[in-house]
């Protein structure tokens, strides 16, 4: 038995932020229900170009909703509201991933659900929050980055401002998003009682500023850019340059720095006064680097690598293809096979939650509307009622 087996999850969501963290639910047997809008083609990342595996059926779309189900239904119209009431009767929560001021509108939120449910959990991923004054403001994770210092903080000093080259702020949301309706799932199942619960791409950004925040808000030091991806204040820890390309060292414990200094021959740096501490270290990157480029240049990054392996923390520089053509990755369970009828297969990374005795499902993405007729049958709906809503395209 999967963690979330018998959880029901309806989520009205889209794009990216909202289904990479109900897929996360999923990937742990939560049976999440996405529900779509049939006037408007569903989800509108099943258009997201470049690449389909048929027309109208992306890659894109499918990265962010395996092991899901698809339902379409119009939550705008009056005979919408009456299936998602049926709906929530029998769910546990219900994620969104829309506009601030959207969930309110349609009736989305815990005060308008909880007469059909009362323990019924409202999950609410925004850009700005439900409230404020951005409440019906659009946002996007690049935008969040450039708000909230990220394009700061990433790149070499003097190149202009640089976002991350991933959509980390949307994954975090997804994963804070999932996080929180877990929370007050436990709280529901504890007390009977629901609620809506909150997360903004915004906040969440705000927050992965961490210790480099603190240290502005309580000792004024803004944190730039360095040279060679350095951390503001540990040392080794940057790109050096090797024989064949470059490696990056993480000596993020004061044990690491012996342990480098032995791996690389020279025992005697361990004493030296400029190198003995973390303090000490950081006073003279500038000298370190130039001493660690000189003695790594000797060896390629693989020669390194391996004979740093489980003794100096390290890592080569990848490209993406590198990256997933890894040994560790391919040889080690980290990539999915998924069936698909017209493809006859894909891969995807597998969910990193591994749960040890039971095997991680794989099931394709669905298409729009796949399980719409079952799960409105579960529901007692009759084949006459079914293709009245399909007739006034409700579903």
């Amino acid at each position: 038995m999967l963690p979330l087996n018998g959880v029901r999850v309806l989520a009205v969501e889209q794009y990216g932020a909202g289904p990479f963290g109900t897929m996360f639910l999923a990937d742990q047997g939560a049976e999440v229900i996405k529900i779509e809008n049939p006037n408007a083609g569903g989800d509108m990342s099943r258009a997201v170009a470049p690449h389909f595996f048929t027309p109208c059926d992306s890659e894109f779309f499918h990265s962010f909703n395996r092991n899901k189900k698809s339902l379409t239904l119009d939550v705008s119209r009056r005979e919408g509201q009456s299936v998602l009431h049926d709906l929530v009767r029998g769910a546990d929560a219900l994620a969104s991933n829309l506009r601030g001021d959207v969930p309110v509108k349609l009736g989305l939120v815990y005060d308008r659900l909880k007469e059909h449910n009362r323990k019924i959990v409202c999950a609410h991923l925004s850009a700005y929050g439900r409230s404020g004054p951005r409440a019906a403001w659009p946002g996007f994770d690049y935008l969040m980055q450039a708000e909230a210092g990220y394009f700061s903080l990433t790149g070499e000093p003097g190149a202009p401002p640089a976002r991350f080259g991933l959509s980390i702020v949307d994954y975090m949301s997804g994963l804070g998003l999932a996080y929180a309706l877990l929370a007050a799932l436990t709280s529901a199942r504890a007390t009977g009682v629901g609620r809506d619960i909150d997360v903004s791409l915004f906040d969440m950004a705000l927050i992965n500023t961490a210790y480099q925040a603190t240290w502005y808000l309580n000792e004024g030091v803004v944190t730039g850019r360095l040279p060679r991806s350095a951390h503001p204040a540990l040392t080794p820890c940057q790109l050096y340059r090797t024989l064949d390309g470059w490696i990056y060292i993480m000596c993020n414990k004061e044990k690491f720095w012996p342990a480098l200094c032995e791996k690389l021959g020279r025992p005697e740096w361990i004493g030296d006064a400029r190198f003995r501490a973390f303090a000490d270290r950081l006073r003279h990157r500038d000298l370190l680097t130039e001493m660690l480029d000189r003695e790594l240049q000797e060896r390629t990054t693989g020669e390194w690598l391996a004979r740093f392996a489980g003794v100096v923390p390290a890592a080569p520089i990848n490209d993406l293809a590198q990256a997933l053509e890894n040994p560790y990755v391919t040889e080690h369970g980290r990539l999915q096979t998924l069936p698909h009828p017209e493809r006859g297969s894909y891969r995807m990374v597998a969910s990193p939650v591994r749960c040890e005795g039971e095997q991680q499902p794989a099931r394709r993405a669905p298409a729009l509307g796949e399980h719409t007729d079952t799960l409105l049958r579960e529901l007692g709906y009759d084949s006459v009622r079914i293709r009245a809503l399909r007739d006034s395209k409700v579903i």
